[in-house]
C-alpha cells in the first residue's frame, strides 16, 4: 500500500497520485492519448519529489528526464478513475531510476508500466549535480548493484 503523508519521507515507499480521465485526455481513437500517460508520469514524480525532498535539496535542484521506457498494456477511457503509483529505483551514473504504474481503480488492472531515468540538475548552474552518498540514500534504493 502506498503512503502519501509528507511526514513519511521514504521515497522508496510507493506514492499514489489520483487521476480522473478527462475529455481532453482522449484522442481520435476514443481512448487516452499515449502522451497523456507520460504527462501523468511526470506529474506523479513531481508530486512525490515535493512530498519527500528535503527543503535544501528542493530549492537547490530539479530533475530532468533523460529516458522513458513505457509499456502500454490496455486503453483507458473518459471517466475512468486511475492512480499513478510511483517509486524510486537505483542510482547509477548520475541518474536515478523511477518506476510508475498507471492503474485503473475499478479492477486494479495496470494500464501502463513506465521506467524513467532522471538526472539531478542544479537550479543555479543548470548543470548535472553529483549526489552525495546521503542524497543517494535519500532519493534512491542506493547505488545499482554491479
Amino acid at each position: 500500500m502506498s503512503q502519501n503523508s509528507s511526514s513519511e519521507k521514504d521515497p522508496t515507499i510507493p506514492y499514489d497520485m489520483p487521476i480522473e480521465v478527462l475529455p481532453s485526455d482522449i484522442d481520435m481513437m476514443g481512448h487516452v492519448n499515449n502522451t497523456i500517460y507520460l504527462r501523468w508520469v511526470q506529474e506523479a514524480a513531481t508530486e512525490h519529489w515535493d512530498a519527500v525532498a528535503h527543503e535544501d535539496d528542493h530549492t537547490a535542484m530539479v530533475w530532468l528526464i533523460t529516458r522513458h521506457e513505457i509499456d502500454y498494456k490496455r486503453p483507458a477511457f473518459e471517466g475512468d478513475k486511475l492512480v499513478a503509483r510511483t517509486w524510486v529505483g537505483y542510482y547509477e551514473h548520475h541518474k536515478c531510476e523511477r518506476f510508475t504504474e498507471i492503474i485503473r481503480l475499478s479492477d486494479k488492472r495496470i494500464m501502463a508500466s513506465v521506467r524513467t531515468l532522471w538526472c539531478p540538475i542544479s537550479q543555479e548552474t543548470k548543470r548535472t549535480v553529483r549526489l552525495s552518498e546521503e542524497q543517494i540514500g535519500r532519493y534512491s534504493k542506493g547505488r545499482k548493484p554491479a
